[in-house]
């Protein structure tokens, strides 16, 4: 009798490998999918099919801000924040086999206590996983 392999198990928190989303095919999927507006930014998610990379242990992040956010200096700053949070907060709280897209909103990404951006993630996740 061959020995079976143990049943695949979620990895620990933390464990997760962060993917960033560079093709417009994936942002054009989640904008389809679920949303949360939160007060610093707006979150699109969307369970992957299937047919696309599905390794047990990879969230997928992408990052916009429109111009109506500011010159490129005003952008690069709240896109520098909203990696900052996905990278301490998806681990933690993201599910395994997701994509989300992280939106900056004009005049507060960039201007929000970081704590409160946090939080709104945080609030986010559960709510697009409810």
């Amino acid at each position: 009798m061959t020995p079976q392999a143990p049943p695949p198990t979620r990895p620990s928190p933390g464990a997760f490998l962060l993917e960033t989303l560079t093709k417009r095919a994936d942002f054009l999927r989640a904008a389809k999918a679920r949303r949360a507006v939160m007060p610093g930014f707006i979150l699109q998610a969307r369970r992957r099919e299937e047919g696309e990379d599905i390794r047990p242990e990879l969230i997928r992040i992408g990052y916009t801000c429109s111009k109506k956010v500011g010159n490129a200096v005003a952008r690069n700053r709240a896109k520098r924040r909203l990696r900052e949070i996905a990278r301490t907060g998806l681990p933690l709280e993201g599910h395994p086999g997701w994509d989300y897209v992280l939106i900056g909103r004009a005049e507060v990404t960039a201007t929000l206590p970081f704590d409160q951006l946090k939080a709104d993630l945080s609030r986010a996740l559960k709510k697009v996983h409810a």
